[in-house]
């Protein structure tokens, strides 16, 4: 049987977490938000970073809504993404709770457009699935390698996954195109992905 292409491959695993995330209790939801707020603004604070990117979760990601907060109340600029046209970067809007939103073209909330455009220095990103050398699968749109090929052209731009541990497979197959994680986030753990670059085979 011959091995699926990347793509055709990132499909398949991506219909396969997804599932499995969709199983995740209720109790374990409510307990990974509140760590992702204590280790979001760790990990913002040792990063020494002034603007962090979060997402506004969908459908069963994690509740990322008690991050955006902390960070605000550390005097973290918060920023949320603004969707364009396929193919595009993503632009990035300062958001604190009461801020308008309004639809994005991917039917996602996203910040009206008389909010400040900023520029993240720290970028927590979603993921479909993962695995511990911080490739990703997302949702099909490749808008976040686009953005941080693009901002990672002009400096170090760190980017964090969140998901929880049932996401996680043994090998995303990676294309020239995809922007590896420095770290990823669950609800057990976080995973420094640079690790499974040192380790012995």
């Amino acid at each position: 049987m011959t091995a699926a292409d990347p793509p055709t491959e990132k499909a398949r695993i991506r219909r396969a977490a997804l599932e499995r995330r969709a199983g995740v209790d209720e109790a374990t939801r409510e307990a990974f938000a509140e760590r992702l707020a204590l280790e979001g603004v760790a990990l913002a604070r040792r990063a020494v970073v002034r603007t962090v990117a979060a997402f506004w979760p969908v459908g069963t990601e994690p509740d990322t809504l008690m991050l955006l907060a902390a960070l605000d109340y550390h005097d973290f600029v918060a920023a949320l993404p603004c969707t364009g046209p396929l193919g595009q970067a993503l632009t990035f809007r300062r958001w604190r709770e009461g801020d308008p939103l309004v639809e994005g073209p991917m039917r996602i909330p996203q910040p009206a457009d008389r909010l400040p455009i900023v520029q993240p220095d720290l970028l927590f990103v979603p993921a479909a699935a993962f695995d511990r050398r911080g490739y990703r699968a997302g949702y099909g749109g490749g808008f976040y390698d686009i953005t941080l090929a693009a901002l990672r052209a002009h400096r170090p731009i760190p980017a964090i996954g969140i998901a929880y541990a049932c996401q996680e497979v043994e090998r995303i197959p990676e294309e020239d195109h995809d922007q590896p994680l420095d770290f990823v986030l669950t609800e057990n753990e976080l995973i420094d992905c640079s690790l499974a670059w040192t380790e012995k085979p």
